[in-house]
């Protein structure tokens, strides 16, 4: 069983492993693929002006627009679960759990960069900005990924996965017939957005504290804090409907 989660747009900087190159991501064979991303992603940065790069990334501050002006081909990298900051990254406390723990996180986890597609938590990359569907010149990045790694991933992820991405990143990769656990939550009722961010990534510090195998170990597990209170299910996906606890 295989979990999917989202990147964040804000990352940690530094690093000490090497630069970009095929050995930094798993699925090997696919790296020409990347590559291929990455040149064009290098291209359009150092041939736009800072004002072009602000808006594409997203940045005010011209300051941390020149940061990532730079070429990513010599900076140094980190694993990703440890690259990304942000609400989720926050909740799932990466470095403040036990060895055996980041190692199931290390095996099991998928996520999906804006840029280098989908990356297991222990792939190495380096402090990239790329904001979430920001379009680069004559490529869909998404579709394009979607189209070259579905099969691969299909076979990586086998016959259960449990998928706590935000919508947008199914663009990179929707399972077709591994069967899935999908989550919304909700408070007072009511669906809310940031905490699901938190709790995307408290469940997943869950699963991977109790080394969670399957489907069924999954559904006999008590996590703190939320309750189930509806089972939704529509082809391969079963929705759980989760309620957030004071």
């Amino acid at each position: 069983m295989k979990i999917l989660l989202a990147p964040a747009e804000t990352k940690n900087s530094g690093g000490d492993d090497k630069p970009f190159c095929k050995e930094n991501f798993f699925l090997e064979e696919l790296f020409d693929k990347r590559e291929n991303i990455f040149k064009i992603y290098e291209e359009f940065v150092s041939s736009s002006s800072l004002e072009e790069l602000s808006k594409w990334f997203g940045l005010k501050k011209l300051e941390e627009v020149k940061k990532y002006q730079d070429s990513l081909k010599d900076k140094v990298t980190m694993k990703a679960i440890m690259r990304y900051d942000g609400v989720a990254f926050d909740a799932l406390a990466y470095k403040s759990l036990d060895k055996n723990t980041q190692k199931y996180i290390d095996e099991n986890v998928l996520l999906f960069s804006n840029l280098f597609g989908p990356i297991k938590a222990d792939d190495l990359i380096p402090d990239y900005k790329y904001k979430q569907g920001a379009k680069l010149p004559n490529v869909n990045v998404e579709k394009f990924y979607l189209d070259n790694f579905t099969d691969s991933l299909d076979s990586f992820i086998g016959e259960e996965v449990i998928d706590l991405r935000a919508g947008f990143y199914e663009k990179f990769y929707k399972v077709k017939e591994a069967k899935v656990l999908t989550f919304k939550f909700i408070k007072d009722g009511k669906v809310v957005s940031h905490w699901a961010k938190f709790y995307r990534g408290k469940l997943l510090q869950e699963i991977a504290k109790n080394s969670i195998k399957n489907h069924s170990e999954f559904m006999q597990m008590q996590i703190p804090g939320l309750k189930l209170e509806e089972i939704q299910e529509k082809k391969n996906i079963k929705l759980l409907i989760m309620s957030i606890e004071d």
